[in-house]
């Protein structure tokens, strides 16, 4: 090449560089939330796929080709702030303002269409959301239920049992009549309803949001959320590399230790997350001790732009000593920490009531993007359960030799739910799906512990006659029980069925939305079978009962308008809702129950909602009507019960409980409610709620009593009309605060009033009024951003603040008699639960 040339192709060369660097330029700003630097903001330049993300202290720097334009700043549970830009004004700082709305749309990154998650004003219902931050700064040492105590119309009780014990109930509808999801799969045990919350202890660390829909809901599956319907989003697979380790301690030597790690979205599309917990404790009531891991993997592949998969397990493997209500007088002797459970043995204080589980789940969710207009949502799961309820028992011999035995139920359970979706054009949406469940359940009883003896006697299978030597022991240890437990029909005392039960539901939804105005109808249809396998009281040929199937459906619809900030909406729906097993098959046999019929529920709700940048305000009303309900309690059995039944011919020890369940009841719940959600200022963030309801009983109802070896103690009738529905307070009302003193400081508190509480419905009397109590919790985060991936974070919480002794259930209504005394107006002779004390977490956690 000659030098004329050369200069030839240099100088073009020169050209074409210096026209690229004249229409390159770099913007560079701050985010912030008008106090604190938002770290991991995405910037994006709107038009094209030039984008950025804000480091730990906000700051953000972005190479475009765009002389000038728009950008869009982007960050969860915040608006997008839209900033025009030129190659002339600088960028500056840009403040984020919260989201009214509760937006979770980045949240949902598998399941998006079947997870049933409210978007804000889009859907008109009584909602509430609780997000990740939350739920880590709210739990502490409890239940992940403890991160909705500060709802309208919920009351979480039953702490003091032990670990994994609280119960929670809805508008006066306790957890077996509220609809509970986990990523679109229903959780709530196919034969009563049930969710033991000692089975799902991993979900406060895997939970990326909470959200109660109250009342009706708008799910979209063929449940029947009466009380509510609570969806659990956990943490899909993430999409960002990193992890962390925690570490929490709190009272009663609560040691609770957590690492995860997630590899980001690797080359060849998959990306995994994993957690492991080990955790351990003492319990607050005396003796109630327990231990336990909980473990969680995703694994996701991004297929294409159109299809997504994420498989998901996880489990909780679990032991924890029980505690129980007891005489109030008790309590008051001995101290709130009395447990009624615990014995002396050789000198020794022994607790032998435990609950030991293990149910790991396991789902894989597909995601299909089949046009711009269609969508298709699949769930694949499968749950495995085993487990049981341990309690001393003596034998069946004229010594009545003590042993320990554990009621056991295992249980397997596939399923199946989609989903289809379509825009029918920009104003009517359209869904339909189906949900099969196919569930078997196992249940006897089995030694845990002879206690020292060789071996104990029982008797009651009819292909034993005589008394039954059993010299064996099954273990309690979670991860032993699935190859631990007995092939024998010696091995399995007092009772051995099966349980089959086999649903399928299909839904639909239409929806429209213009100018403001909403609404939508639902509507489902499902079939559900009931059979019973009982090979200890039966014999051959006659161990198989009939099957029972039942039909139902329900219709819900809804209507709303918005103008500006503020949304009126109205709702309404009818159910017809199968019976569960458990109460259809008579007495524990294969007998089918006359009262066993399908439910009916009848739902209203209205509601008023005004959302603006620094307040959301929301009012509803509701009244909900409840036909052919079956409800149950249970009570200690005191020397008065063991006497009657004695003489009647009937088993019963002292401290047994005894089971009652009421046929044919009527609930009539009505009631309104209040929530508020503030930020005044850029530093403060004030929440608040109420509730005011009107529960009671109608009619009459057949009461059946049983002891814990099932065995029929007194059938009886009762008018229940008027009597207040329990376990739940029917006025409740409180306050929440959080400041931001500085960077990465912040202090938090919230109050909480309890009025016109109720215990359990006891067999022979009304429900008994406690007294109202009120409570004040309170917290203080920290977090040091040490670098754009590393940071450590501190959180310090107290409940109960000021330590009040407080009655939070009851299980009796004693009569007054001559020598009564009272506290508060309340005979300390009854049965009850107190509350806990104060108590407290701390945690440290390095995210890295």
């Amino acid at each position: 090449m000659n030098k004329k040339s050369t200069l030839l192709y240099a100088s073009v060369a020169f050209m074409l560089t210096s026209n690229v660097a004249l229409a390159q330029q770099v913007i560079t700003g701050k985010v912030t939330d008008g106090k604190q630097p938002v770290a991991g903001a995405t910037i994006l330049v709107a038009g094209s796929k030039e984008g950025t993300s804000t480091d730990a202290n906000g700051n953000f720097s972005l190479t475009t080709n765009q002389s000038n334009g728009q950008l869009q700043i982007k960050f969860i549970g915040h608006e997008t702030q839209q900033i025009n830009f030129s190659s002339t004004a600088p960028i500056g700082t840009i403040i984020l303002v919260p989201t009214s709305e509760q937006s979770l749309d980045e949240i949902i990154v598998v399941g998006r269409n079947l997870i049933d998650i409210a978007e804000g004003r889009k859907t008109p219902i009584a909602v509430s959301t609780i997000k990740q931050q939350e739920i880590e700064e709210k739990v502490g040492g409890q239940d992940i239920s403890a991160t909705l105590v500060n709802t309208p119309s919920v009351y979480v009780g039953g702490q003091a049992k032990g670990f994994g014990e609280s119960s929670m109930t809805t508008r006066g509808f306790d957890q077996s009549n509220t609809a509970f999801l986990l990523n679109g799969q229903p959780i709530n045990g196919m034969d009563n309803g049930r969710v033991y919350w000692s089975n799902w202890s991993g979900l406060s660390d895997i939970s990326s949001l909470v959200q109660i829909q109250r009342g009706l809901g708008s799910s979209k599956l063929a449940i029947s959320s009466v009380g509510g319907t609570i969806n659990f989003v956990t943490k899909s697979t993430d999409m960002k590399e990193g992890g962390f380790v925690k570490r929490t301690v709190g009272n009663d030597m609560l040691r609770r230790s957590t690492i995860a790690y997630n590899t980001g979205l690797m080359k060849n599309g998959f990306a995994v997350s994993a957690m492991f917990t080990d955790w351990r404790g003492d319990g607050y009531m005396n003796k109630t001790e327990g231990a336990g891991q909980n473990y969680f993997l995703s694994v996701g592949y991004k297929v294409n732009e159109n299809h997504n998969l994420n498989l998901m397990v996880t489990g909780a493997p679990q032991w924890h000593n029980q505690g129980y209500t007891g005489r109030l007088s008790k309590f008051l002797s001995e101290g709130r920490k009395y447990n009624d459970n615990v014995v002396i043995v050789n000198g020794t204080e022994t607790n032998y009531r435990k609950n030991y589980y293990h149910k790991p789940v396991a789902n894989l969710n597909w995601d299909w993007k089949i046009s711009d207009k269609s969508t298709l949502g699949t769930v694949v799961y499968a749950s495995m359960a085993r487990g049981g309820g341990q309690s001393s028992r003596t034998d069946a011999t004229s010594a009545k030799v003590p042993y320990l035995a554990a009621d056991v139920n295992n249980h397997q359970w596939y399923g199946i739910v989609s989903n289809y979706n379509r825009e029918l054009n920009e104003n009517l949406n359209f869904n339909v799906g189906f949900d099969l469940r196919d569930y078997k359940g196992e249940h006897y009883r089995q030694v845990t512990d002879l206690l020292g003896a060789s071996s104990i006697a029982h008797t009651g299978n009819v292909f034993l006659p005589g008394l039954t030597n059993v010299s064996n022991e099954f273990s309690t240890n979670p991860w032993k029980t699935w190859t631990d437990k007995p092939s024998s029909i010696e091995d399995r005392l007092a009772w051995d069925y099966n349980q089959i039960i086999r649903y399928a539901g299909l839904f639909g939804q239409i929806e429209y939305a213009k100018n403001g105005f909403t609404a939508f109808f639902q509507g489902s249809l499902s079939q559900q079978h009931n059979s019973r396998k009982d090979v200890f009281q039966y014999t051959e040929g006659n161990q198989d009962s009939e099957d029972v199937n039942n039909f139902g459906y329900n219709v819900k619809g809804g209507l709303s308008y918005t103008l500006g900030g503020h949304t009126i909406f109205g709702n309404a729906g009818f159910y017809s809702r199968q019976p569960y097993q458990n109460n259809i098959f008579a007495y524990y046999t294969n007998v089918v129950n006359p009262y066993a019929i399908n439910e009916e529920i009848l739902g209203l709700e209205l509601g008023y909602k005004y959302n603006s940048r620094y307040v959301d305000v929301a009012v509803n009303a509701y009244k909900t009507t409840w036909a052919n309900r079956v409800t149950g309690s249970s009570q200690t059995a005191n020397q008065s019960a063991v006497n009657k039944y004695t003489a009647m011919g009937k088993n019963l020890q002292l401290g047994e409980i005894i089971y009652t369940t009421n046929y044919g009841v009527k609930q009539d719940h009505k009631g309104l409610e209040l929530e508020v959600a503030a930020k005044p200022f850029s530093f403060l963030q004030v929440k608040g709620f109420g509730s005011v309801g009107d529960w009671k009983y109608e009619g009459i109802s057949n009461s059946i009593l049983r002891n814990e070896d099932r065995e029929v103690l007194e059938e009886t009738q009762r008018d229940l009309t008027g009597i207040k529905v329990g376990d739940a307070a029917q006025t409740s009302y409180g306050a929440g605060l959080k400041f931001f003193i500085s960077n990465g400081l912040s202090v938090d508190g919230d109050y909480r009033r309890f009025e016109r509480l109720y215990g359990s419905l006891p067999s022979n009397a009304a429900t008994l009024k406690l007294p109202n109590y009120d409570l004040v919790d309170a917290g203080i985060s920290y977090k040091v951003q040490i670098s754009d991936k590393n940071a450590i974070s501190f959180r310090v919480n107290v409940n109960n603040l000021f330590d009040k002794f407080y009655l939070s259930d009851a299980t009796s209504n004693m009569d007054a008699t001559a020598t009564t005394e009272y506290w508060k107006g309340i005979n300390t002779s009854n049965y009850v639960l107190v509350g806990w004390g104060r108590t407290w977490s701390g945690s440290v956690k390095f995210t890295f």
